[in-house]
């Protein structure tokens, strides 16, 4: 982290130094207050393109590793009696998605969620998602 502020201050003060620059009475004379806006808008948006860039990239890694780390017994699975969409679900619970959230991620309706979710609890024998988690975790079935 400390890195990170570093480095932004270090941006910070070289766009200060080359605003400096440009306050000379020979750039304010030949150049417009178009110039500076378009100066200053490449650089922040240049900022911002690295920023991002480098901070959606280190999330990618970390998920990579987790779920490489998980290997699901199929045997399990089999004698647990989840249909493949209902482990979806299940699984989707566990990163804390809502209902409308996982709908739009399987792309279904809400109701077919619900209904998934309702088979899962009595299959798994629980009545809350956070007991349906806790029992996926215990028989191995996600992460």
């Amino acid at each position: 982290m400390k890195k990170t502020i570093l480095w932004y201050s270090l941006a910070a003060a070289a766009l200060i130094l080359l605003l400096k620059l440009l306050e000379y009475q020979l750039f304010v004379r030949s150049l417009s207050l178009e110039f500076y806006l378009a100066v200053i808008a490449a650089l922040c948006t240049t900022l911002g393109v690295w920023a991002g860039i480098r901070l959606t990239h280190r999330r990618k890694a970390v998920e990579v590793r987790a779920v490489a780390m998980f290997q699901r017994d199929n045997k399990v699975v089999d004698a647990s009696g989840l249909s493949k969409r209902e482990l979806e679900v299940l699984e989707l619970m566990a990163r804390g998605l809502s209902n409308q959230e996982i709908a739009d991620a399987l792309f279904v309706s809400l109701n077919t969620v619900k209904t998934h979710a309702a088979n899962l609890f009595v299959k798994l024998d629980v009545r809350r998602r956070t007991q349906a988690i806790e029992r996926g975790k215990m028989r191995g079935l996600i992460p």
